[in-house]
């Protein structure tokens, strides 16, 4: 997956982070029965992923593309072309 950036964003990584510290947390107060700190725990998680779908939006979601990419991105297409020009 990692060939198709599949996570490798900032949203991606904010809102994974910020919701594992919220298990974290609703773990550790679900240990020493305290509900308030759970669902504060809770609240993270929820938060994360509100973060994570922000920074998504504001286009933090999506890395960019290398020259590289960029570059055999053009030479498939031109192939494509090519290939289309020479049967009609």
């Amino acid at each position: 997956m990692s060939g198709h950036a599949h996570g490798h964003t900032p949203a991606a990584w904010a809102g994974v982070s910020i919701a594992f510290i919220g298990f974290c947390v609703s773990g550790v107060f679900m240990v020493a029965a305290d509900p308030i700190g759970f669902w504060a725990g809770i609240v993270l998680v929820f938060v994360g992923g509100a973060v994570g779908w922000a920074m998504k939006a504001a286009g933090y979601g999506r890395p960019k593309d290398s020259q590289e990419r960029i570059d055999a991105r053009e030479r498939a297409t031109e192939a494509a072309r090519a290939r289309t020009a020479s049967s009609v």
